[in-house]
């Protein structure tokens, strides 16, 4: 008796320890007679602000095994029938042997519509393996690239930071996708089907009780004007540079360029990992570079109307003040104007000597002890408009720029040792300052608002309720008065009337604008404007850099008047100057004179 039971709990405790110790045999038991099938979600759709379809979902199919159920197969009508080679094969067959034999894995990803139809009709030849849905972007226009960002497999080291993901699991890299992955990507659910010998599904188990529905993402509408957005891109092919536009009474981005882009179909299925070592080896046109949010800048003129406020603002210069205009003051050339000019006929005209004179007379201010005081009070302006500081957008890469403080200019040429003279080129945007387009453009909205702004951001609403941060309804104040940014705008206006950016104004529409060629110490000089419109209703706020391309009337300014034409008015007049545009090749041009 005593050796009977003895014999007894040894075999009871064998029982426990293979049931609910160790887990392979029960593993491998339920992977012969069950097939835990993932329901991967839908991402959520993605729209535009008028409700064109920007993003969606296409069909796709995983091919699982279970190594351990792979019995003796035909290889070579295996591979052929996939369109694989049988190196391949091996190779992925060995990795999911190294995962688990007795666990499903991934054998080949993202299958095509077409290819999964063939295989499912012979898949009973093949046991062991399995297909299990998938989906995979889809893009209504090749644009926007570098606003929606893209979707990849998560890797081991996200797995082990986020509990949420597993392997096989997809992510947002980059822009929407990014920024906004826990509204995307929704939840995932499971069913459970049994399986006969040969791996044929017999029906759900326990009647799809235990089964969990998969929830799809939630959709997002943006503020983003798609046909603006491509016409946009048109308009900047074979150049290199970035378009912001902004609607002021919102901070709604309505298009974002930055080029040379890419078709952001080319980072979708399994051409996504050759694509993408492709576009990032590019190292000449930097296409995976969004220059929009992450180019530095100099402003050069376009910075004219900020220093220009700040004199007004701190009573160093009134709408009356007149500046000589020496053309060769401080080493400066400038255009051929009338002179003297008050601020208005300054800013139309882009009179270097005036803002000169004026941003010395601010750091000269005697309401201040030392110029470094006075430093600081205009730094802070530029701290309220978003300059040197990340604007807080919902972009996933933002550079923040730069605006030296007191202290850099301290340590370079020493405590009190340094004048106005000595930093005068950031009147009229150069030395030191550097700006993103992004901020640029959302410096053109507060001055369209005169004098608040919202903090610029991509998406409109996001599910049925159309919540979205709170910070993108928050109104950004500026202490400066709304009369001094009523000069500003007079300002800008002449210079699209008859001052520099005269070659660009409109029959119907009041543009109110500013040209820039900003200084680059790598090559040619970049080409800048940045514009409102209307006058009195803005609509649409914007700022283009075209790089190396010299004067901002030569082709910023035209591109950002096109565009604004093509929002308000959704149609173009000057089909000459649209031609000129869209025929212009700078790439070709640099790649000449690069060869010469």
């Amino acid at each position: 008796m005593a050796i009977i039971a003895l014999a007894t709990l040894g075999l009871l405790v064998r029982l426990f320890i293979i049931q609910v110790v160790k887990k392979s045999y029960r593993l491998s038991a339920d992977n012969n007679v069950l097939r835990y099938v993932t329901q991967y979600p839908a991402r959520g759709l993605i729209l535009d602000r008028n409700g064109k379809l920007i993003v969606y979902n296409q069909a796709a199919y995983d091919l699982m095994v279970v190594p351990a159920q792979v019995t003796k197969i035909d290889t070579t009508s295996f591979c052929d029938l996939l369109g694989i080679s049988k190196d391949l094969f091996k190779k992925q067959m060995r990795l999911a042997i190294n995962y688990s034999r007795r666990a499903s894995s991934v054998f080949l990803k993202q299958v095509s519509n077409e290819t999964y139809a063939r295989f499912q009709e012979k898949m009973f030849l093949y046991p062991g393996f399995y297909v299990q849905p998938r989906t995979l972007r889809k893009y209504s226009k090749p644009v926007a690239s570098h606003v929606l960002g893209y979707v990849s497999e998560v890797d081991d080291g996200l797995i082990r930071k986020s509990p949420y993901y597993k392997p096989g699991d997809y992510i947002g890299k980059s822009g929407i996708e990014e920024s906004y992955e826990k509204d995307l990507r929704g939840k995932r659910g499971v069913k459970i089907f049994l399986v006969d010998v040969f791996s044929r599904v017999k029906g759900s188990y326990a009647e799809g009780k235990l089964d969990t529905l998969a929830v799809q993402g939630t959709d997002i509408v943006t503020g983003l004007d798609l046909d603006l957005q491509a016409y946009g891109e048109e308009l900047m092919k074979n150049k290199k540079g970035s378009v912001v536009a902004i609607d002021p009474k919102s901070g709604e981005v309505l298009a974002l360029i930055s080029a040379p882009d890419y078709d952001p179909a080319l980072l979708v299925g399994r051409v996504r990992s050759e694509n993408f070592a492709k576009l990032l080896g590019d190292t000449i046109l930097q296409p995976l570079f969004n220059r929009a949010t992450m180019a530095s800048y100099p402003p050069g003129s376009t910075f004219k109307p900020i220093n220009g406020l700040i004199g007004l603002q701190e009573g160093v210069i009134t709408p009356q003040t007149l500046f000589e205009c020496h053309r060769g003051y401080l080493f400066l050339s400038c255009h051929v104007h009338p002179s003297p000019l008050a601020i208005v006929g300054a800013i139309g005209n882009s009179c270097n000597a005036y803002f000169c004179q004026t941003y010395r007379r601010v750091l000269e201010n005697p309401a201040y002890n030392t110029i470094a005081d006075a430093y600081d009070k205009w730094k802070s302006y530029l701290d309220e408009f978003g300059f040197g500081n990340k604007l807080g957008t919902d972009f996933a890469n933002e550079l923040s720029g730069f605006i030296p403080s007191r202290a850099y200019f301290d340590k370079y040429y020493g405590a009190n040792r340094w004048k106005a003279l000595t930093v005068i080129s950031m009147a009229i945007g150069q030395g030191e300052v550097g700006t993103t387009p992004l901020q640029m453009a959302n410096m053109t909205a507060a001055i369209a608002n005169r004098g608040y702004f919202y903090t610029p951001h991509i998406v409109k609403s996001i599910g049925a309720n159309g919540e979205i941060d709170k910070r993108f309804i928050t109104k950004h104040q500026i202490d400066i008065d709304t009369a001094n940014f009523g000069q500003i705008v007079l300002g800008m206006q002449q210079a699209v009337v008859s001052g520099t950016a005269a070659g660009v104004k409109l029959k119907d529409i009041i543009i109110c604008g500013k040209t820039g060629t900003a200084q680059n110490p790598h090559g040619a000089n970049h080409s800048v404007f940045i514009a409102f419109a209307p006058k009195n209703d803005p609509k649409i706020a914007i700022a283009v850099y075209v790089e190396n391309a010299g004067f901002g009337a030569t082709y910023a300014a035209p591109i950002a008047s096109l565009m604004i034409e093509k929002y308000i008015k959704r149609e173009i007049t000057n089909k000459v100057l649209e031609k000129r545009i869209l025929d212009l090749n700078l790439e070709k041009s640099a790649n000449s004179e690069a060869e010469r």
